[in-house]
């Protein structure tokens, strides 16, 4: 990804970070950035007696689960499992606990997801994989032997109409789209991990693709998408969908996702999008996590 800060980020509650399978809450340390800011992310509404609404809970996590020396926990499949499992119960959306009814993970492997799809609570959820493709056309693969490599996204009620669909990509790595509909929530849900070339040529081509991939219907997709928020490859998103941490008034930015080794937050690349009909809050962890070189955002997102 595109390295270069963007502005300094508004001050959130932090999610909270886990090691293992206990939940903790992480505390600054040496080299650990805090970042500050003066604009308050607002907190979660109620909505008002009778009215009907559908509430899509959603955790976008990038959890760089391949052995790569970017990603901590990658030859540590189990330490990923049980992170993204307890992370689904144990978000904070304005001021408030959040439990996620659905999730976007990308550069996981099918081993993660067959293995969170099994922990104890998650039988009524309904998961979905696609691996991106190597340059010979044949499936990406962990090296960590959890099986192919690619996105996925769950949800806990029935996701059908699933499309795999491969964005335009260059000759090195074919990028997949993942979308399908909760017929029960009237939603569409789709996610994705674009390219990292440099001029965001590719990038360009692939969200106009994920933008008709995720229709004018009511939707919620995310995703790490490789580039910051003022990028002219992500205007066609941010002109049909609302980004759930844009600053007052629209404005393209929010709270820096992508992390270095040392747990500095660098630049925001990870993205949750909806209708522009539906009222969204997210957050972002404002100290480092411990798996990935990215941060998880989990936001709400209610449709009325």
């Amino acid at each position: 990804m595109d390295g270069a800060c963007v502005r300094a980020p508004r001050a959130l509650i932090p999610l909270l970070a886990v090691s293992g399978a206990a939940v903790v809450v992480v505390t600054a340390g040496a080299g650990a950035a805090i970042e500050q800011g003066d604009d308050p992310v607002p907190p979660v509404t109620d909505v008002a007696e009778g009215t009907r609404t559908t509430a899509v809970n959603v955790l976008n996590w990038n959890v760089c689960g391949d052995t790569d020396p970017r990603c901590p926990a990658g030859a540590k499949p189990a330490e990923v499992v049980r992170t993204v499992s307890t992370q689904l119960k144990n978000n904070v959306v304005g001021g408030r606990k959040v439990k996620a009814n659905a999730v976007f993970l990308q550069e996981v492997c099918l081993g993660h997801v067959k293995a969170i799809a099994g922990q104890p609570g998650m039988s009524a959820w309904s998961w979905q994989f696609a691996p991106v493709l190597q340059s010979n056309g044949k499936p990406a693969t962990c090296a960590n032997g959890q099986g192919q490599f690619g996105v996925a996204m769950g949800a806990q009620q029935q996701i059908t109409g699933v499309e795999k669909v491969y964005l335009p990509s260059p000759r090195t790595r074919r990028y997949v789209a993942l979308c399908g509909n909760v017929a029960s929530w009237n939603t569409r849900l789709c996610t994705a991990q674009l390219s990292n070339e440099a001029n965001g040529e590719w990038r360009l081509k692939q969200t106009q693709k994920l933008t008709e991939l995720a229709g004018a219907r009511r939707v919620v997709f995310g995703g790490d998408f490789n580039d910051q928020p003022q990028k002219p490859a992500l205007d066609v998103l941010y002109r049909s969908f609302s980004e759930c941490d844009q600053a007052a008034g629209g404005t393209r930015a929010g709270e820096r996702t992508y992390q270095n080794a040392q747990g500095l937050a660098l630049a925001k690349t990870d993205y949750v999008f909806a209708s522009k009909s539906a009222e969204v809050a997210c957050e972002v962890p404002n100290q480092p996590v411990r798996i990935s070189d990215h941060r998880p955002i989990a936001a709400v997102v209610n449709f009325r």
